[in-house]
């Protein structure tokens, strides 16, 4: 799941928990709303943390001094 999952999830958990008032029989959908926030969240996190690593490099070892010698010859 993307960023674009994990934001989604958030939007329909926020849409579930504050904006719907259904009675469904045995499901309380604003604690559904909540736990599809909660997982968005971590999924985030999640994702974030990994985008951040892959991100990151290595520094590179240092490039070795190259010295150029200039020769004239002279006639």
């Amino acid at each position: 799941m993307g960023m674009g999952g994990c934001i989604a999830m958030i939007a329909v958990g926020a849409i579930l928990t504050f904006a719907v008032d259904v009675d469904l029989n045995g499901v309380n959908t604003p604690l559904v709303g909540l736990i599809l926030m909660g997982v968005g969240v971590l999924g985030l996190t999640a994702y974030i943390s990994i985008f951040k690593r892959r991100r990151t490099q290595a520094p590179s070892p240092a490039a070795p001094v190259v010295e150029e010698r200039h020769h004239y010859d002279r006639i």
